[in-house]
């Protein structure tokens, strides 16, 4: 949504801003791994069920914010790759992740995973599944090793990247095992709005 390189970071930290306030996480759904210092090593932002979408409302409201961020001429492919998301997002309530990220310097170390393992062991307690959608193919099998399986391949549009929409069902497996297979027996998983 930004191919420019010149002021791509400024303009991706603050699009992760404005995204993030408006998605407003329920309580529990922000996951930080900090030093007693205070240096964060890690984070991740979950929306609960039926907090993952902005309102109308909302999102005329932040339009000026995303002008800021993707000029006028980029404003039709950021709208495009929302179109797609959306469309694709699961009908069923459902815990999303949208952002999660590890301090480079500490990534391979397990601190992201811890945190994706307490919010994934939340939602095995208390009966619900989880989304996301990975943008990087090498992090598939990771996901998939936490209990999410792909449901789709979305290439986004104007020679944009690949995206892998992932569903996990709630894990009937006691809490501190492993996550992993498919969820619970009789689980029909996701219903899904068509890609095309």
């Amino acid at each position: 949504m930004l191919p420019a390189p010149a002021d791509r970071e400024r303009r991706i930290a603050r699009y992760f801003e404005l995204a993030q306030r408006q998605v407003r996480p329920r309580a529990g759904g922000v996951r930080v791994a900090a030093t007693g210092d205070g240096r964060l090593l890690a984070a991740a932002l979950w929306s609960g069920p039926g907090r993952w979408k902005t309102s109308a409302l909302g999102e005329l409201a932040a339009l000026p914010h995303y002008v800021r961020v993707f000029g006028l001429r980029g404003m039709s492919r950021a709208g495009e790759v929302q179109n797609l998301l959306h469309g694709a997002h699961p009908d069923a309530p459902h815990w999303y992740l949208p952002s999660v990220g590890t301090d480079p310097g500490l990534q391979g170390t397990g601190v992201g995973t811890a945190l994706l393992r307490q919010q994934l062991a939340d939602c095995d307690r208390i009966g619900q599944p989880a989304y996301l959608e990975s943008s990087k193919a090498a992090h598939v099998p990771f996901y998939g090793r936490l209990g999410f399986r792909v449901t789709s391949e979305l290439r986004l549009p104007q020679d944009g990247p690949t995206l892998w929409p992932m569903w996990r069902e709630p894990s009937s497996a006691p809490a501190g095992s492993a996550a992993g297979g498919s969820g619970r027996a009789g689980s029909r998983g996701p219903r899904r709005r068509s890609l095309r």
